[in-house]
């Protein structure tokens, strides 16, 4: 009996000694807290003020007037500016369909056909445009694409009389959005096919099949995480792109980044500005979901 009273009273203790020590966070818990504070701070609170300004109203002098009301949803829905949201996607999924297409086509080449030793030179002069301004590389494209810019002045000296009028069409805002996404595809398609095992295509090809079903069975399995994660990081930004179609486009045509940018800016509308951005952040949540689901764990 005399050991069980002395292990109890030894227990009643330690639990004493530790009641009266000051509670301390985990060491965890403090390396994460400067980063939750700055989620929270910068990410949070922002999307937080987004959300309640998105039930508010404008009143005649055009100023914000807090309240709860679904009006500006409902005028989004109901009105012409949904057609915008349509555009933008259909613009989005096309630079992404571009992207992916080109982006597996050179991937492939820099993975496998390039030398280990020159890979990263051809890297860097992938992303060298990424180290110059967004406008530049804007303003550029419309000196080549203008009537008497340098891509009419080309085709004239080789003999074609009529000059192209590129510039502020449908297909000028593609190609400078395929230029300024394409990068964003293209590495992390490099990254999934530099570490797939060639030996796994050379058994697919002995065991009889095509080239085309070896990348369909082999190759895209293999590397769905880059896939998935670069339409991510491509749709998403393209989907809210406003300079790019602005710039090469003319502004005629009204996608949903440049809807947000007149309600802010313009009219001066921002419950319904804070309303349409809601709802696009709402499309950007689910597509970052799906990354999620199916680009880490899913596949």
């Amino acid at each position: 009996m005399q050991p069980k009273e002395e292990a109890k009273q030894n227990s009643l203790s330690a639990v004493r000694q530790s009641a009266d020590k000051p509670a301390r966070l985990p060491i965890g818990a403090l390396v994460c807290l400067p980063a939750g504070l700055w989620l929270a701070i910068f990410m949070i609170l922002p999307l937080t003020i987004l959300l309640v300004f998105s039930f508010g109203s404008r009143d005649p002098s055009g100023k914000l007037v807090l309240g709860f009301t679904l009006e500006n949803y409902v005028r989004f829905f109901a009105g012409p500016y949904l057609s915008s949201l349509g555009r933008s996607i259909g613009l989005a999924s096309s630079t992404t369909a571009i992207c992916l297409v080109i982006g597996f086509a050179t991937a492939s080449w820099l993975a496998f056909s390039v030398p280990k030793s020159k890979q990263n030179a051809y890297l860097t002069l992938l992303v060298a445009p990424l180290w110059t301004s967004f406008l530049l590389r804007m303003y550029a494209w419309i000196t080549i694409l203008r009537p008497n810019g340098i891509l009419s002045s080309t085709l004239t000296s080789f003999g074609f009389d009529q000059t192209l009028s590129i510039l502020y069409t449908p297909l000028a805002v593609l190609l400078g959005m395929v230029y300024n996404y394409l990068p964003y595809m293209i590495l992390p398609l490099y990254a999934a096919l530099e570490k797939l095992d060639t030996r796994l295509l050379e058994a697919s090809a002995d065991l009889g099949a095509t080239p085309w079903r070896s990348f369909a069975q082999v190759t895209v399995p293999l590397t769905a995480r880059g896939i998935v994660a670069g339409v991510i990081m491509v749709f998403v930004p393209a989907l809210g792109d406003y300079v790019t179609p602005d710039l090469l486009g003319g502004a005629k045509t009204m996608f949903i980044g440049n809807l947000i940018q007149n309600q802010f800016l313009v009219v001066r509308d921002w419950a319904f500005g804070s309303a349409v951005s809601t709802i696009m952040i709402i499309i950007v949540a689910f597509a970052v979901w799906i990354y999620l689901k199916y680009g880490e764990g899913g596949v």
